[in-house]
């Protein structure tokens, strides 16, 4: 008896506050009408000019597809730090620092003083293991560039998404 109190208990909470958010304008992004689906196929994304931007960009457009209404551009900058240093003052963990700032503008002609739709700046970090092989240790470092890459790329759509609603029709 005391469970089923407690599922009761619950389905009220659970009720009362799917109505306290839908009465505060609440929608989901990706569902009907959703902001979502402004960005859908709707983005040129500049041109990368290293492997690091190369794997940004192809996050993005896996996850938005390409499109030309608006153009994104980005600076992206990754750096690469020391975490462990061994007896023979040899790296043995390393950790790279990415930071994203981006900017969404409408698309067509390519004005410099045109004013930025979104923008915005995300950063994150991941690391590797230096303590195998040379081949090993560049697996490793390839490897985490990817996930970083795809870090910095999810995070900025995440605010893209969010900024979505206010986007002219």
């Amino acid at each position: 008896m005391w469970w089923s109190d407690r599922r009761n208990l619950l389905a009220g909470m659970g009720a009362a506050l799917a109505l306290a958010l839908a009465g505060c304008g609440f929608a989901p992004v990706y569902g009907p009408q959703g902001a979502g689906d402004r960005l859908q196929s709707a983005v040129h994304v500049q041109a990368p000019d290293s492997r690091d931007e190369q794997l940004l960009t192809r996050r993005i457009e896996e996850r938005l597809g390409r499109g030309s209404r608006y153009r994104l551009r980005y600076d992206l900058d990754i750096t690469e730090e020391s975490l462990a240093i061994d007896a023979n003052n040899t790296a043995s963990r390393m950790n790279l620092v990415g930071a994203v700032s981006f900017a969404l503008y409408p698309g067509g002609a390519v004005d410099e003083d045109a004013a930025p739709l979104i923008e915005g700046r995300t950063t994150a970090f991941t690391g590797y293991s230096a303590t195998g092989s040379t081949v090993a240790t560049r697996a490793a470092e390839r490897d985490a560039r990817v996930r970083l890459a795809t870090i910095l790329a999810d995070r900025m759509i995440v605010q893209l998404v969010a900024a979505a609603g206010d986007l002219p029709e």
